[in-house]
């Protein structure tokens, strides 16, 4: 059994409309990249055992190297299970030629009520033992702020 990383947060927004920014292409484009990388979806089917191709590219390469070229990551996600407005796993696999970044790492996504809003935890499971657990957990965590400020901002909005 592989590592497993965790983080989590506190958003400002019911669990259906923090669900809702899960399980839309545009909204994961938006949110989604943590902090040094912006993404594009080339592939999109959002039910059970569809899922999403990602290329997240990093901003400053010499700064942080990708798992599939210099600049990007490319990885592969399944939608294992969705549960609105409560949980989405997703099972993702990174594209590599560096063994360190082989396996599937699972991903679980869950959303529980409380008085302030969504509190959203992350939990990783299986992760390959080529992603430093303190970057990965600080992605999640930066992640995790991108999709705060995107769907509070969306909340505005309406």
């Amino acid at each position: 059994m592989g590592r497993t990383d965790r983080a989590g947060r506190v958003i400002a927004a019911p669990p259906a409309a923090v669900y809702a920014a899960l399980v839309d292409r545009e909204s994961l484009e938006n949110w989604l990249p943590p902090d040094g990388m912006r993404g594009r979806i080339e592939r999109w089917d959002p039910r059970p055992g569809g899922g999403f191709r990602m290329v997240l590219t990093h901003l400053d390469a010499a700064g942080a190297p990708g798992k599939t070229s210099d600049a990007t990551d490319v990885v592969d996600v399944d939608f294992a299970a969705l549960t609105p407005p409560e949980r989405v796993v997703q099972r993702a696999v990174f594209e590599s030629d560096d063994v360190a970044y082989a396996g599937t790492m699972t991903l679980t996504w869950q959303l529980t009520e409380v008085a302030a809003g969504t509190d959203v935890t992350v939990t990783a499971t299986d992760v390959p033992p080529g992603i430093d657990q303190a970057v990965h957990e600080a992605g999640i965590a930066s992640s995790l702020a991108n999709l705060a400020a995107y769907v509070e901002r969306q909340r505005e909005a309406l």
